[in-house]
């Protein structure tokens, strides 16, 4: 079985979808098979692995909204050893569209028990909402990672966050649990980036990893080339941090 971890923060602009594309793109290196999962609407980590969206047959909204085959919606990436169940515009809609769908919260869950090839690792990057997509990442996966960034207000949505897992734990999905908080966009030159550091570690000294992401131009610019980290830049502080964070997480 897959180790199944959801990218999960409702906040925008906290390192979400790269900590997933980077994360995911490191497994294939540290000899793991990674399926990466885009069921953000904006679709960033499709088009961030250099898949245009606009070409697409079928993707994640195909699968949940029309039960599509999975098999037949999951593509190569650019990575040797990655996959990906891409993401499209229409899923915007999806949100509405799930309201009347029966088991509407267990939709990817069950498309990815569907499954025909194995993968050691399946990372799903979530929408910056807690809606229904997000819901139907949580109850589809084991872990949550979740990324704060080193800025004012970043623990302030961790408390919706926490009330939210709390009702899926209850009624939908027991096993999900956190399986880390990785802090980003860290800038060592402001006094109050090593405050936040300090304060999330205070409050969740087990879950935060001892990696930090360092706020880098080079992590900015590799999403335009449609390529992650690693192979845009792989000697940058960026995809150093991220190779780093890839090995604590397979560690636990």
């Amino acid at each position: 079985m897959p180790r199944v971890y959801a990218v999960v923060n409702q906040k925008g602009g906290v390192g979400k979808t790269t900590t997933a594309i980077n994360v995911a793109a490191n497994l294939p290196d540290l000899g793991l098979s990674g399926l990466i999962v885009d069921m953000d609407p904006q679709g960033n980590t499709t088009s961030g692995l250099g898949i245009d969206r606009t070409g697409l047959s079928t993707s994640v909204y195909n699968v949940i909204i029309d039960a599509a085959d999975i098999n037949e919606a999951v593509q190569a990436s650019r990575v040797p050893g990655l996959d990906i169940l891409p993401s499209h515009r229409a899923l915007a809609g999806a949100e509405i569209e799930l309201i009347g769908l029966p088991r509407r919260e267990r939709r990817l869950l069950y498309a990815l028990e569907s499954l025909r090839r194995a993968y050691d690792y399946i990372i799903i990057d979530c929408p910056p909402s807690l809606g229904l997509l997000t819901v139907n990442c949580l109850v589809a996966a084991e872990f949550m990672l979740i990324p704060i960034q080193c800025e004012y207000y970043a623990l302030e949505g961790l408390g919706a966050l926490t009330h939210t897992t709390q009702l899926i734990q209850r009624d939908l999905n027991p096993r999900l649990k956190i399986g880390g908080i990785v802090l980003t966009l860290f800038d060592p030159r402001l006094t109050l980036a090593w405050q936040v550091a300090e304060q999330v570690r205070n409050q969740y000294p087990e879950q935060t990893f001892r990696t930090v992401i360092p706020r880098n131009v080079r992590l900015s610019e590799a999403p335009s080339h449609g390529m992650p980290i690693s192979q845009y830049d792989p000697t940058s502080r960026g995809a150093v941090a991220y190779h780093e964070l890839t090995k604590e997480l397979i560690a636990q």
